[in-house]
């Protein structure tokens, strides 16, 4: 992290969701110099021209198109390049592509000299990782994903409208795999010191009605990628405020992709939990008491994740 107050940001992937979060980051006049690295560099030089037209309206700041090398004195770099998802297409169908671009990313990053944080969105984002982790060779806190961060949004909003509540104020989270085998963790979720399943019953609302809630919230990403083909304002949005948490050193507590060193007994994993985020990146896990069946889920979930992960980086050799 920058000792003054320049601070740099590199983003790696110019496409819906690399715009957009460039876009979120102007607004919140968060980083001096933003940097725009994509194979396709006439959109990062017109992304740039465009996004410098806010800075009147925001706050002063260098927004460029640039390359790997800029990544050397940086605070972030943030990946979002990728081949996204397509209608019909699970995150985890897009592992093995994904993992090429990936190593083609990491390893012109590590080159430049980059010694900062790596925060990790192209998908299977839970894969990509523990990927960036093993290409890069850097510390385990150094490397995010944004997990379930976007997941937990959905949730919260979800359950805030059912509940006529502002989503800020419900404290629930999906864990596990950014995808199909993610769950919430009903039984540590509250809102105004009582427990959202209280909640729920109080508004006439079954376990059975949560649990068709966490499946809407699973399945949300493929309502918008069928009706617009892509989901990027969401994502963008919360890579934000990941961000912000770095770069202030807010030690605030996100849904994100953290490393696991034996929390709900697992290990050698990155997965969604909640954890705090400051300026060395992954401070520390957060641990939620799981009830049975939610144990059950994070361990499935893992076990998706590990095998895939070991198949695709055994076919990328």
């Amino acid at each position: 992290m920058s000792k003054n107050n320049h601070q740099k940001v590199v983003l790696v992937g110019d496409g819906a969701v690399g715009s957009s979060y460039a876009f979120a980051m102007a607004q919140q006049g968060l980083a001096e110099e933003f940097v725009i690295v994509d194979v396709i560099k006439e959109r990062t030089e017109g992304d740039a021209l465009d996004l410098e037209d806010a800075t009147a309206f925001t706050a002063p700041k260098n927004i460029y198109s640039g390359e790997y090398s800029d990544c050397a004195d940086a605070d972030l770099v943030v990946i979002t390049a990728g081949a996204p998802q397509k209608p019909g297409e699970t995150r985890l169908d897009l592992v093995n592509k994904n993992l090429k671009i990936l190593s083609s990313i990491v390893k012109p990053v590590v080159d430049s000299g980059f010694n900062g944080i790596f925060v990790v969105a192209a998908n299977p984002v839970d894969i990509l990782t523990y990927a960036t982790w093993k290409f890069s060779g850097f510390p385990k806190n150094k490397i995010i994903g944004s997990g379930t961060s976007l997941d937990t949004s959905r949730l919260r909003v979800a359950l805030a409208k059912k509940l006529e509540l502002d989503p800020r104020d419900v404290n629930a989270y999906i864990m596990g795999e950014h995808g199909d085998s993610e769950f919430a963790a009903y039984s540590a979720a509250t809102a105004g010191g009582k427990s959202v399943v209280e909640l729920a019953k109080e508004a006439g609302l079954s376990f059975d009605d949560l649990l068709k809630i966490e499946d809407e919230t699973r399945n949300k990403a493929y309502e918008i990628i069928n009706r617009k083909g892509a989901t990027f304002y969401g994502v963008a949005t919360s890579l934000m405020r990941i961000s912000k948490a770095i770069l202030r050193d807010e030690n605030a507590i996100l849904p994100i992709g953290a490393s696991l060193e034996g929390e709900y007994g697992l290990k050698d994993i990155f997965i969604g939990t909640p954890a705090v985020v400051n300026g060395q990146g992954l401070a520390k896990v957060i641990e939620v008491p799981l009830d049975d069946r939610e144990k059950e889920l994070m361990a499935k979930s893992a076990e998706t994740l590990r095998k895939v992960t070991a198949d695709g980086l055994a076919e990328l050799g």
